[in-house]
Order: structure tokens, then C-alpha cells, then sequence
């Protein structure tokens, strides 16, 4: 952490000194960042504080803890850019227990060249936030305070090549990708095969998206090779300047062994509505759904495997344009017992949680 310490007090050194540089134009460096508090409290008392297992963020129970922080550097100008950004908190321990520890707190390390001068046309290697979903880990940036399940249990970041292409009207992008895994910094030993991707995103105003993203590649050894096929399709639309929808569905198979030509299959259909009543109190009402029967991404050696509704409710309030007060209630109903309270199974599971969050 000393280190981590260090290259922040270095990165904002530097960014300093490009923008005493220049003062006229936009620096070509510069410097952001974002952290996460929050307090979450589980009506099932977990005895060892920690929040369902397919939760990744926002997991510890009955403490205050950071989910998220992060600081980041980006450069950009000619035809060259590239970000570096380090990360601390619970989100980090959740998701990158599997990465080496010179990995698990960059959030973005990767360098891009534009390939056409008259073209929005990009070359990117690196590591990179993921092409998958509508939810990221800057919870400022979500509608609601904890992310979805399908969010939770599908990639947050991802590593490898990407190539990528804006259109001049601005309202096509897409992108191709070649990727180490599903979610993985470094490949999974033993294996040696590549993965692969693409995003495609459709925006015609302001008050319509529509993105299609996917994923295509095995995460396990090369000796017990499954082929994973995912695909994640999500819209947002603006019905009026205070009420906003986004739905998504999920969808993955996986060969049940190698060679196999039978699949087991998972999907995920989730729907959050906004409401925002000015420039300070908004909230959101949030509905999912995730089945995954065959217990490929989700195991709970349960007889229906894991098939649970999610319920949440959201009230936001943006203190200024930077700190933003979050409460929110949510509960998952199971169709198996696959909580615990008091030592007992339980198939419900209800919480509450409050969060302050900074973005600069």
C-alpha cells in the first residue's frame, strides 16, 4: 500500500506540472478519481460478516468499509493515449482473489494508437474495464447503489488487444476484442487458448441506446476444456426528462465437458427505472432475475441450483456535483434455501445499505 501510495503522490505530481505547463489547452495528462463508503447490514446476521457469495461488491455486513477507490492518470493527444489507475477496497479483495498480487490494485493499465488520421479508429492493449453490461465499479456512475447480479457475475474488467471504431455522426460505436479469459488478468493455467469478444453500440439522440456485447472462450485448463458462449443485450431510454428505463438480458452456455455437444445454459433478465425529481434527490426501482439451474456460474449444490429474484429500491441524494449519499433496500427470494440465518437455511435474504461516494 506504501507503494501505491507513492506512484498516487507521483501521477499527481506530474499532472500538475502539465497543466502549470499549458494552461491555454486542454493537458494532454490528467487526473481523476473516485471512492466508495458504504455500511450494509444484513437482516440474516451473517456470523462471519460477509454478504452472499455471488456478491462481489458492497459485501461486508454490519461494518463500514470501502468498496472502491481509485485514482487514475490519463494521457491523451496526437494519436496516442493510455490510462494507468490503481484501486483499493472490498471490491478489489472480492474480485481479484484469484490474480497475483502484483495485479490484484490496477484497475486500468493499457496504451492505445489511433490507426487512421482522418478515422476514429483505435488500437488498445492493456488491461481494461469490461465491454460487458451497463454497470461498472464507479457506483457514481450506476443507478443504484449495489450492482445487479448478472453485473456481479459476469466480467468488471478484462485484459488483452481490442480494436475499435466511432462513427462520425457519433452514434455507432463497435469494437472487436482478444482477451486472456472471462475476467482474468492472466489466463488460468493450463490453459492456452485465447478469448474473445465484441460490443456493439447503437445511439441514435440522447434518449435511446441499445448495446450488444459478448464473450467467446473457455476458463478452464486446456485438459478439461468447456467452451463458454455469453451474450448480454441491454437498452436505455429516456421517456422524459425525469424518468429513465434501462433492461437487459443476460444469456451464456457452457459445454457440460470437453468435446461435449450438449450445453448447460444461465440467463439473466434484469429492468431499473430512474425517476429524478430535481438536481439533488432522484431514485430508482430495480427487478431481476437469474437462473442458472446447472450451477455454472453460480454453486450451490441445491437441487434447483441457483434461481432467485432480486428486489431493490434506491433514494439518491447529490450533496454536490461531486458527492453523492445513497440509502437502499433490497431482498433476493430463492426457489432453494440457499441463504443462512441463524444457522438455519433460509431461501430470503433482505438488507439494508447506505453509501458516500466522491468523484473527481
Amino acid at each position: 500500500m506504501k507503494n501505491l501510495f507513492s506512484i498516487a503522490l507521483l501521477l499527481g505530481g506530474v499532472a500538475i506540472a502539465v497543466a502549470q505547463h499549458d494552461t491555454i489547452s486542454k493537458p494532454a495528462l490528467t487526473i481523476d478519481g473516485y471512492a466508495e463508503l458504504y455500511y450494509s447490514y444484513s437482516f440474516n446476521q451473517p456470523k462471519n460478516n460477509q454478504l452472499p457469495g455471488y456478491l462481489y461488491s458492497f459485501n461486508r455486513h454490519n461494518e463500514v468499509s470501502l468498496n472502491f477507490g481509485m485514482i487514475r492518470a490519463t494521457y491523451e493527444k496526437d494519436r496516442v493515449r493510455g490510462k494507468i489507475a490503481l484501486m483499493a477496497g472490498s471490491y478489489v479483495t472480492s474480485n481479484l482473489a484469484a490474480e497475483p498480487d502484483g495485479l490484484k490494485n490496477i484497475y486500468e493499465a493499457n496504451v492505445g494508437l489511433k490507426l487512421s488520421e482522418t478515422k476514429d479508429l483505435w488500437l488498445d492493449a492493456g488491461i481494461f474495464s469490461s465491454h460487458i453490461g451497463y454497470e461498472s465499479a464507479v457506483g457514481a456512475d450506476v443507478w443504484t447503489l449495489t450492482r445487479s447480479i448478472p453485473a456481479e457475475n459476469s466480467p468488471y474488467f478484462s485484459s488483452g488487444v481490442k480494436i475499435s471504431y466511432k462513427s462520425p455522426n457519433q452514434k455507432w460505436f463497435l469494437s472487436g476484442l482478444v482477451l486472456n479469459g472471462w475476467q482474468r488478468l492472466q489466463r488460468v493455467d493450463g490453459n492456452h487458448t485465447l478469448a474473445f469478444g465484441h460490443q456493439l453500440t447503437y445511439q441514435p439522440h440522447e434518449k435511446f441506446l441499445i448495446n450488444s456485447s459478448s464473450f467467446i472462450g473457455s476458463d478452464t485448463p486446456d485438459s478439461l476444456r468447456q467452451m463458454r458462449y455469453f451474450h448480454d443485450l441491454y437498452t436505455q431510454i429516456k421517456i422524459s426528462p425525469k424518468i429513465q428505463l434501462i433492461a437487459g438480458f443476460d444469456i451464456g452456455v457452457q459445454q457440460q465437458y470437453k468435446h461435449s455437444k450438449s450445453y448447460n445454459m444461465w440467463y439473466s433478465p434484469s429492468l431499473i427505472g430512474k425517476y429524478t425529481f430535481n438536481d439533488k434527490w432522484s431514485w430508482s426501482l430495480r427487478g431481476e432475475y437469474y437462473s442458472d439451474k446447472k450451477q455454472v456460474i453460480l454453486v450451490t449444490d441445491t437441487e434447483n441450483g441457483f434461481q432467485t429474484w432480486g428486489y431493490s429500491v434506491n433514494f439518491d441524494y447529490r450533496i454536490t456535483n461531486q458527492v453523492l449519499w445513497r440509502i437502499e433496500l433490497r431482498n433476493f427470494d430463492s426457489k432453494d434455501a440457499i441463504f443462512t440465518s441463524n444457522e438455519r437455511a433460509v431461501s430470503t435474504n433482505a438488507f439494508a445499505s447506505t453509501s458516500l461516494s466522491i468523484k473527481f
